[in-house]
């Protein structure tokens, strides 16, 4: 069975010391693109079990279970007003110290979490506006994510068989976009004239490996798009 995944700008700060604070999730009352819309408390009963557990929730890397890269105490976790504020602790690994450094670069600033609902329904919110309020969650994970990295998270396995938003539609185009201009430089490339002392005229392997799969990311993206 597929998680769910939300995705958030809130990381606050990375430190020296090894740990990474924000919020991976909000309570404001504004339904996301997909019309949700989280309850205060949704987060309070997987974090009192956690506690009780005594075991961290992973913190991974982009939602591959393969690069857990550091640990999220449960009594790390203030559930605020305003959201979940957490405190996350980076293993003394290479790979998570070389995504902490990511992080304090700047480049990386988004916190995502896996979840599944276990209570939820229809809400009339206070301006008028109908959402779907999620109000009880099990957390399974919190993720940094690269930005804008795997937008399929969200556009795929949150509310599958709807839209994507416009904000999501616009992200597509400027990642086909990019697409076609790096291929665009490996057409170009392969047909510059080659020395006469070349070996041989055939197209490099390796280019050739990376434009099919260059190619197939565009497809993907394009479909996507016209779903």
């Amino acid at each position: 069975m597929k998680h769910k995944y939300k995705e958030f700008a809130l990381i606050k700060s990375a430190d020296d010391a090894g740990t990474i604070s924000g919020y991976f999730s909000t309570y404001d009352r504004i339904p996301d693109s997909y019309g949700d819309v989280i309850a205060k408390g949704a987060f309070t009963e997987t974090i009192r079990k956690r506690k009780e557990s005594g075991h961290p929730f992973p913190l991974c890397w982009n939602h591959d279970l393969n690069q857990i890269i550091g640990s999220v105490d449960p009594n790390d976790i203030e559930d605020t007003d305003k959201g979940p504020l957490m405190k996350a602790s980076f293993f003394n690994t290479q790979l998570a110290q070389e995504k902490r450094e990511i992080v304090k670069s700047g480049v990386v600033y988004q916190f995502s979490f896996a979840y599944d609902v276990l209570e939820a329904g229809p809400v009339e919110l206070e301006n008028g506006v109908k959402a779907y309020e999620l109000k009880k969650l099990e957390l399974f994970e919190v993720s940094i994510v690269p930005v804008p990295a795997n937008p399929r998270a969200e556009m795929t396995d949150i509310k599958a068989g709807r839209r994507n938003s416009s904000k999501d539609a616009d992200a597509i185009r400027q990642a086909i976009t990019l697409l076609q201009g790096v291929l665009g430089e490996l057409e170009d490339t392969d047909e510059e004239p080659r020395d006469s002392d070349a070996k041989s005229e055939e197209q490099d392997p390796a280019n050739d490996e990376e434009q099919k799969k260059l190619e197939a990311l565009l497809k993907e993206a394009n479909d996507l798009l016209n779903s």
